[in-house]
């Protein structure tokens, strides 16, 4: 097990009625500004729930943030914070809107030229304003982590970034608020929750037996339950809350403590969102079946492992086992409705492989766990997911 340190301040309010805790949340004197998305809070209720628990409260609010949030958007919320001297920020929706309230804390008194540099190069910044969350779409994780992903439409990037200090102050997980959600918006939700675990959990060997059963006690319950959590006439709470806290743990730092993680399938995803507009779990899904079938050999162990524990599935060889956890992962994605290739979207791949192989060449980034991924691997993993 490798050396670690594990720090996590986010308050977590789980359950039924918990939006009402806000009036006890926030500070009394704070100036509020609600972010929130195409507004569909507005018609299934949240948005009044929040506007009763804010009651007797100053606060104004800003709509429109997209999934994989824009720069280009965000920044017209900093100059809303920075107008109106907002003092704290309520995050009222899925991982996008959070992302974005992390870009917006950090970017508005930043004192730099460009608040894009925060993301891109790592600036320094200073006087983050603090912010909370009202989760109504389990995903990302964003509500109990640091970190976001962000999208500048004049550059075509999309780049993770982060910082200690853009932990959310709390967040309220009400698993009564994912009831209105599309069958897309949950499929999409448990592909992103189950390979945020993979990330963290399918690499190489590291003698951390408690951090694997905490990835497997995630993977085996997105395998076996979700087509209850994707119930929704009648919505069926249970299997709500227990997806909605899948997707918390799955990236909250907990299953990444003293192991080695990859994410080479994330940042190849990411530039598909760029180029192509696909949805982040979408990307994920076309990308991690072609990538593990690409580093199988140096998976082996870990691909064993995970068919035996996930499904149940023993005595293969090394070669049958890479087939094995490809096709059983892929079977899965199919199962929840997902597609798997580039061609299931219209995508050229030689114009994809061309377009995002060369990014990497232009960066010299290596990924994976083992930092052995090129810009010629990048190409080909892309050109496997045909």
């Amino acid at each position: 097990m490798k050396n670690f340190e594990y720090w996590n301040p986010t308050r977590i309010v789980f359950g039924k009625d918990t939006i009402k805790l806000l009036q006890d949340l926030i500070p009394v004197e704070a100036k509020i500004l609600i972010t929130y998305g195409g507004g569909s809070i507005k018609k299934n209720g949240i948005y009044d729930q929040v506007k009763d628990a804010l009651a007797g409260r100053t606060w104004l609010e800003f709509g429109g943030i997209e999934p994989n949030p824009t720069y280009e958007t965000l920044m017209e919320a900093v100059k809303v914070v920075r107008k109106e001297l907002v003092t704290f920020i309520l995050a009222v929706g899925g991982g996008s809107v959070l992302d974005g309230t992390k870009f917006i804390s950090a970017a508005s008194n930043y004192i730099g030229d460009d608040p894009w540099d925060i993301w891109k190069n790592g600036a320094k910044f200073e006087n983050p304003i603090p912010f909370g969350s009202v989760l109504t779409l389990p995903a990302t994780g964003s509500e109990m982590n640091s970190g976001a992903v962000i999208t500048r439409k004049s550059t075509v990037e999309k780049l993770s970034g982060g910082h200690p200090s853009l932990f959310p102050k709390f967040s309220i997980l009400d698993p009564e608020t994912t009831y209105s959600l599309p069958q897309k918006q949950l499929r999409n939700g448990i592909v992103d929750t189950f390979m945020h675990v993979m990330e963290q959990y399918l690499t190489c060997p590291m003698n951390t037996p408690l951090q694997d059963r905490q990835a497997e006690a995630i993977l085996k319950t997105l395998v076996e339950d979700h087509q209850k959590m994707m119930q929704s006439d009648p919505a069926d709470y249970d299997a709500r809350a227990s997806f909605m806290w899948c997707a918390t743990q799955a990236l909250n730092g907990t299953l990444r403590s003293g192991v080695v993680t990859d994410w080479a399938t994330h940042v190849i995803a990411h530039e598909l969102t760029a180029f192509y507009g696909l949805a982040h779990a979408e990307t994920l899904a076309i990308i991690y079946p072609a990538l593990i079938q690409y580093k199988g050999e140096h998976k082996t162990e870990k691909m064993r492992q995970y068919l035996e524990r996930i499904f149940d599935l023993r005595g293969l060889s090394d070669e049958e086992t890479q087939l094995a956890a490809v096709e059983k992962t892929k079977k899965f994605l199919h199962t929840l409705g997902m597609p798997t290739q580039l061609n299931d979207y219209g995508i050229n791949p030689d114009e994809a492989a061309q377009k995002i192989s060369q990014r990497f060449a232009e960066r010299g980034w290596k990924l994976g766990e083992h930092q052995d991924i090129l810009a010629e691997d990048v190409r080909r993993i892309v050109l496997a997911a045909a």
